[in-house]
């Protein structure tokens, strides 16, 4: 068996657990979308909140090998935060916009809902730090 053979059976040996992890994240990813949604409480949705599948950047190789980070780009009003997240070890591992990272073990609603809400300050706050005002220090 030459080496793009065996290239090619690896390849198909593990398919169904790379499409597994996709199917995962991307139902993770949909679920984050909708806590965002309701993030404001009950009866008050955010209607402008979209989600846009896309290919990870920093992805090298197609099919994505398992591990690998799968993203969306929500849309939260005014703004978009780059969502990327990845199944390791028994648990969803992401990040989000400039420096926001989690690890969501369940993905109960709570647990959706305290991860949207931490998103929406963590973003607010990287907007907010660009309009404090400067110190000038003699």
């Amino acid at each position: 068996m030459s080496e793009f053979d065996e290239l090619q059976a690896v390849i198909r040996r593990c398919a169904a657990q790379r499409q597994a992890e996709q199917r995962a994240c991307e139902a993770f990813l949909n679920a984050l979308y909708h806590a965002l949604r309701t993030a404001s409480g009950p009866g008050l949705p955010l209607n402008n909140v979209t989600l846009d599948f896309t290919t990870d950047a920093t992805v090298r190789l197609r099919p994505p090998p398992s591990g690998s980070f799968h993203a969306a780009w929500l849309r939260l009003g005014l703004c978009e935060v780059l969502v990327r997240v990845r199944w390791v070890n028994g648990a969803f591992q992401g990040e989000y916009g400039q420096s926001g990272g989690f690890r969501v073990e369940q993905d109960t609603e709570d647990a959706l809902l305290n991860l949207a809400r931490q998103l929406l300050r963590d973003v607010a706050v990287t907007y907010g730090a660009s309009q404090a005002p400067e110190s000038h220090l003699n």
